[in-house]
C-alpha cells in the first residue's frame, strides 16, 4: 500500500475511535451518569483527536532535491510539482503545508523584519494582521506555481540589517550571505510561510515542514528548540553526487540527531542516485556504487546502512505522472515510502493510544466504580428488605435504627473528609507555589537583571546556568508536593474503602519527569550554542542576553505551563473519585433509611418496594452490561496492533 493509504487508514481508525467516544459521553448523559467535570475530559479528548496533526519534517542543505522529494511523495497525485524546484535555492524560508477549513486556501508570509522583535514565529501565529496573504487558485496549476514561487523571494538589506536578523555574513563553508557590489547583502525576504492547500492528505491531518538549510535554521531557533523536536518523522536528505559534506554533518549533529535527541523516526535519504546511472556500467557495478555511497554516508553519521534510503526523487515523480511502474522502482522511492509509513503511522498511532487510554480509562474507571457501588448499596437494601418479611414492627424499627446509626457514622466520619479537603487544598497551593508561572516569571526577570548588569562572561555564563537550576529545583519541588498529595490520598482512599466499603481503587500516580528531561534538552541546547567560551567572548552580551531569552527561556516556559496544565487535571482527577463515591453513598445512605421509613408507616408496602428495587437492579445491571460493551469496543480500538493490521483496516 502507499504512504497515502496508510495514512487514510490510521485517519479511519482515528475517527472511528472519535466515534465510539462520542458515543460513550452520549451513553453517559442518556443514562445521567455524567458531571461537568467528566463531560468536560470527554470533549477535550474528543478535541484532541479531532486536531490531532502528523508532522513529517524535511530537513536538508540547499540542492539537495528536498522539495522535488516532498512534491515525489506526496504531491505527484496533483500531476505536477506542487513546490518550486529548480537548481539552487527554491525555498528560501522554513514552510510548513497544512489544511485549515476555515481559512480559503492561500500562502500566508511573515515578513523576515520580525526577527527583530522578541517574539517567536509561534506567538506571531496569533496575529493574522502581522502576516502576508497570497491566494491560491487550486483549480490552476499555473496560477499556483505562480504563487507558490512567493516562499523563493529575496531582499536586499545593509550588511549590519542582515546581522541583525541573524544572517552570517561571509561565513561558513559556503559563503551565503555576501556582501553585492552595491553593498547590499540579499536575504530571504519571508521569514516563514504557512501554505493553506486542500490536498487530501493535508485535509486529513498531515503537516509537512520543509526546512531550508542550516544558515536558515540556526537562525531560527524555534525550529530547532520546537518544531523539529516535535515532529513525528524527520527526513534528513543528502545528494549522491556530493555525499556529507561539512554543513550537512553540522546539520545532523546540531539539529537532527546530536546529544539525547530522539532517535525514532529519524531517516536518512540519498538523493538524485540517477545521477549514477551510467549506460556504460551494467546494473550491478550501479547498484554497488550506490551501496558504497550508502555505508559511507551512514559511517560518517554513525547509523546502521538499513536507514539510509537510495533514491531519486526526480524520476519517482515523473514515473508516478507517467504511471510508469518501471521507473518507479527503480527510482527506489517505493522503498523510502514503505520505511517511513511503517515508522511513523505505528509511532502516532501509539502516542495517541498511551494519551487516549490514560484519559477514557480514568474516566470509564470512574463511571463504572459509580455504578458497581449504585448497585452494591441496592443490593444491601433488597437484603435489608427482603428480612423484613414475616417479621413484626419492632424488627422493622430495630432495622431503621441500625440504618440511621450507620448513616449518623458516615456523616460523622465526613468531618475526615472534610478535613482532606482542607489539607489537600493546602497541598495543591504548596505545588502551584512552586510550579506555578507566577515563580517562573520571577526567576525570569531575576536572570534577566543578573546578565544584563553582569560585567564579565563567568558572570552571563552563571546566570544562565543557575536559571536552569532554579527551574529543576522547582520541578523537584513540585515532585515532592505530587508525591505527599499520592501518599495523603492513598491512605484515604484505603480507609474510606474499609470503613464505608466505598471502591475507590487506587488514585492516578502522576509526575513531572518528562518536563525534567526537557529542561535537561534545552539545557544541553543552551550549553552547546550560547553558553560556551567562544560565543561569550565573541558575541555582545546584549546580543546574548536577547537570545537566550528569546531562544531558551520561551521554551522552558511552556514547559511550565504544560506541566501544570497536566497538574491541574491530574488534581482534578485524583479527587473526583472520591467526590463521587462519597456523594454516592450518602444518596444511599438516605434512600435505605427513607425505604425502610416508609414501610414503617405504611405508606408502601413491602413486597411492592422489593418489586421495585428488583425492577432498578435489573436496570442497573443493563447499564453495567451496556458500558462494559461501549468501553470494550473503545478498548479495542486502542489495543497493539500491528503494521500489517493497520494496512488493512
Amino acid at each position: 500500500m502507499s504512504l497515502a493509504n496508510q495514512f487514510a487508514a490510521y485517519t479511519n481508525w482515528r475517527a472511528g475511535l472519535s466515534s465510539y467516544i462520542g458515543e460513550f459521553q452520549d451513553w453517559l448523559s442518556q443514562n445521567e451518569l455524567s458531571d461537568a467535570q467528566t463531560d468536560l475530559r470527554l470533549t477535550q479528548l474528543l478535541e484532541r483527536l479531532r486536531e490531532d496533526r502528523l508532522n513529517v519534517a524535511f530537513v536538508a542543505e540547499f540542492s539537495r532535491g528536498k522539495s522535488e522529494l516532498i512534491n515525489a511523495i506526496f504531491f505527484a497525485d496533483f500531476g505536477n510539482r506542487m513546490l518550486p524546484s529548480s537548481a539552487g535555492r527554491t525555498t528560501m524560508c522554513p514552510t510548513e503545508l497544512l489544511f485549515d477549513g476555515n481559512k480559503l486556501p492561500c500562502i500566508e508570509l511573515l515578513p523576515i523584519q520580525t526577527r527583530a522583535s522578541n517574539s517567536g514565529v509561534s506567538e506571531y501565529k496569533g496575529f493574522p494582521d502581522e502576516w502576508t496573504s497570497v491566494g491560491l487558485d487550486v483549480e490552476s496549476p499555473d496560477a499556483m506555481q505562480d504563487a507558490l514561487r512567493h516562499v523563493s523571494e529575496t531582499t536586499r538589506v545593509t550588511p549590519e540589517e542582515a546581522a541583525r536578523l541573524g544572517f552570517e555574513v561571509g561565513q561558513g563553508e559556503v559563503e551565503l550571505y555576501r556582501v553585492g557590489e552595491d553593498g547590499l547583502v540579499e536575504v530571504p525576504r519571508w521569514r516563514h510561510a504557512m501554505i493553506n492547500f486542500p490536498h487530501p492528505l493535508l485535509k486529513q491531518g498531515l503537516v509537512i515542514l520543509d526546512t531550508p538549510g542550516l544558515n536558515a535554521i540556526g537562525a531560527e531557533p524555534e525550529l530547532t528548540l520546537s518544531l523539529l523536536p516535535n515532529a513525528h518523522a524527520v527526513l534528513f536528505i543528502l545528494a549522491a553526487d556530493t555525499g556529507v559534506t561539512h554543513s550537512d554533518l553540522a546539520i545532523w549533529k546540531e539539529h537532527i540527531c546530536g546529544g539525547g535527541m530522539a532517535k525514532r523516526g529519524r531517516m536518512v535519504v540519498l538523493n538524485k542516485i540517477d545521477g549514477q546511472w551510467d549506460e556504460l556500467k551494467s546494473e550491478a557495478e550501479i547498484d554497488a556504487e550506490i551501496r558504497r555511497q550508502v555505508e559511507t554516508s551512514a559511517e560518517i553519521l554513525d547509523l546502521p546502512a538499513a536507514q539510509v534510503f537510495p533514491v531519486s526523487a526526480q524520476k519517482g515523480l515523473v514515473a508516478k505522472i507517467n504511471d510508469d511502474a518501471a521507473l518507479l522502482e527503480r527510482s527506489r522511492l517505493p522503498l523510502l515510502e514503505a520505511a517511513l509509513s511503517d515508522e511513523l503511522i505505528p509511532a502516532k498511532r501509539d502516542i495517541v493510544c498511551d494519551s487516549t487510554d490514560s484519559e477514557f480509562g480514568d474516566v470509564s474507571r470512574r463511571v463504572r466504580g459509580l455504578l458497581d457501588s449504585r448497585l452494591v448499596g441496592l443490593r444491601e437494601q433488597l437484603t435489608e428488605l427482603t428480612e423484613l418479611r414475616g417479621k413484626n414492627k419492632g424488627v422493622v424499627e430495630y432495622m431503621m435504627g441500625k440504618v440511621r446509626a450507620e448513616k449518623d457514622e458516615f456523616e460523622s466520619g465526613l468531618q475526615r473528609y472534610y478535613a482532606v479537603r482542607s489539607v489537600f487544598s493546602t497541598l495543591t497551593n504548596n505545588l502551584f507555589g512552586h510550579l506555578g508561572l507566577d515563580v517562573l516569571r520571577q526567576m525570569t526577570q531575576k536572570t534577566r537583571d543578573a546578565m544584563l548588569e553582569a560585567s564579565f562572561s563567568k558572570t552571563l555564563s552563571d546566570s544562565m546556568a543557575a536559571f536552569f537550576s532554579n527551574s529543576r529545583e522547582a520541578l523537584t519541588k513540585s515532585n515532592h508536593e505530587i508525591n505527599e498529595i499520592l501518599s495523603m490520598m492513598e491512605a484515604v482512599y484505603k480507609r474510606f474503602a474499609v470503613e464505608h466499603g466505598l471502591k475507590l481503587g487506587s488514585p492516578t500516580a502522576f509526575s513531572l519527569l518528562r518536563y525534567e528531561k526537557e529542561l535537561d534538552r534545552l539545557e544541553a541546547w543552551c550549553d552547546s550554542h550560547l553558553n560556551t567560551m567562544v560565543s561569550l567572548l565573541t558575541h555582545d552580551k546584549k546580543n546574548i542576553t536577547q537570545k537566550f531569552f528569546e531562544e531558551v527561556a520561551v521554551q522552558v516556559r511552556r514547559a511550565f505551563e504544560h506541566a501544570n496544565r497536566d497538574a491541574e487535571t491530574w488534581l482534578r482527577a485524583i479527587m473526583a473519585p472520591m467526590e463521587t463515591q462519597v456523594r454516592e453513598h450518602q444518596i444511599q445512605l438516605k434512600r435505605r433509611l427513607e425505604s425502610i421509613k416508609r414501610i414503617h408507616q405504611a405508606t408502601d408496602t413491602l413486597e411492592d418496594r422489593i418489586a421495585e428495587l428488583e425492577s432498578v437492579e435489573k436496570n442497573l445491571q443493563q447499564q453495567i452490561q451496556s458500558l462494559e460493551t461501549i468501553v470494550g469496543r473503545v478498548r479495542e480500538m486502542l489495543r497493539p496492533l500491528p503494521a500489517s493490521e493497520l494496512k488493512a483496516a
